[in-house]
């Protein structure tokens, strides 16, 4: 095991040494701090990795360097902070449900059930999937809206259920025989 933590710990040097090389020659370079950034994170180097990503995010805005920066901070339960990050995430890029899930996860910590059912309603809006469908599910049942719960419970089960109609398809048809054809004599 001693062996593989230093080996991790290796690439994990390895790769900032580059990055920091790439910064070294290029200030403004924000997919690097966004990357350095991912990489504190990873190693739970969380005061690193807001600053990593807030440099970033001050060189060129983007959601995704708003939503790094919402999840890091609420990983150190910084729920406000979260919250605000993941709004203006949203502002710049609406259209990924499962930054409307971190979203409502965040909200959900801060006790605002409102805003967790709002936001899960639109990840399932964008995504109507089993996994998003169950999420939305729990937080109706939180709310005590059971037989919304319900619904989407059994809406989800049955997107996960084959039909009858759906198993013929999956049946394998048998192969048909190609022609083989002889290869052209060239002349010359």
């Amino acid at each position: 095991m001693g062996d593989f933590l230093s080996i991790r710990e290796n690439k994990y040097l390895r790769a900032e040494k580059a990055l920091l090389t790439i910064l070294r020659v290029d200030e403004k370079n924000a997919t690097a701090y966004n990357r350095l950034g991912i990489l504190y994170a990873k190693q739970r180097a969380y005061k690193d990795a807001i600053e990593c990503f807030e440099i970033a995010q001050s060189l060129e805005p983007s959601a995704s360097s708003l939503h790094n920066v919402g999840l890091i901070y609420y990983e150190t339960e910084n729920y406000e902070k979260a919250s605000l990050a993941f709004e203006q995430a949203l502002e710049m890029e609406n259209d990924l449900a499962a930054r409307y899930i971190a979203y409502a996860k965040v909200q959900e910590k801060i006790g605002n059930t409102k805003k967790v059912i709002n936001a899960l309603e639109k990840a399932v809006e964008l995504e109507p999937i089993p996994q998003t469908l169950k999420i939305l599910a729990e937080a109706y049942d939180n709310a005590g809206q059971t037989e919304l719960a319900e619904e989407l419970r059994k809406k989800a089960t049955k997107m996960l259920t084959p039909t009858a109609s759906s198993k013929k398809a999956d049946v394998p048809r048998p192969r048909q025989q190609r022609k083989i054809h002889q290869p052209r004599k060239i002349v010359m």
